[in-house]
């Protein structure tokens, strides 16, 4: 029973030490190439919004946010697509803090999205509201709360550590819009 045991540890450790590449580093030193077998990381991610144009958010009242988010507005921004921009609230000393960011395409880059935001890997799931899916977490900076359904995903960040905070702002983004 014992060589048995020795002969099929042997064995994994052959298969496992079979599933990266090795290559020289410049030291001479082999060293161990990790392929990444995530679908999610072969989508390509549209470039992240920037703030463009100063005006009201198409689709938050600024009121609703100030409130929710627990702090006065000094400015709103959005990003240049016209369909659904992306939002930025600034407090009034200039600081961002809090951007909605809503995508609506394909439901891969969607997903990915999500992922991207909050991790799987690392984030608390969630599936608010109701057939939306996707994660929130609390960061050194703030909070994230990032959600997608079919082709839509809604992607909240805030400068408070609270995540109830993004979420809040996200039904109401995904309400507003119709979603």
């Amino acid at each position: 029973m014992r060589t048995s045991l020795v002969v099929i540890g042997a064995a994994v450790a052959a298969l496992v030490s079979g599933c990266g590449e090795t290559t020289q580093s410049q030291s001479g030193e082999p060293s161990e190439v990790v392929e990444s077998s995530s679908t999610e990381s072969a989508v390509a991610l549209p470039p992240e919004p920037k703030p463009e144009t100063e005006r009201e958010c198409p689709y938050l009242d600024t009121e609703f946010v100030a409130q929710t988010n627990g702090q006065r507005v000094g400015s709103v921004k959005t990003s240049a697509d016209d369909t659904n921009p992306a939002c930025f609230f600034y407090r009034p000393d200039g600081d961002v803090q809090l951007t909605v960011r809503v995508y609506e395409g394909e439901e891969e880059v969607a997903r990915a999205l999500v992922d991207d935001a909050a991790p799987v890997a690392t984030s608390n799931p969630t599936s608010q509201p109701t057939g939306w899916e996707g994660g929130y977490e609390s960061r050194d900076d703030g909070a994230v709360y990032a959600v997608s359904k079919e082709g839509y995903a809604v992607v909240v960040t805030t400068n408070q550590q609270q995540s109830v905070k993004a979420r809040t702002v996200a039904i109401e983004a995904i309400t507003r819009l119709g979603f």
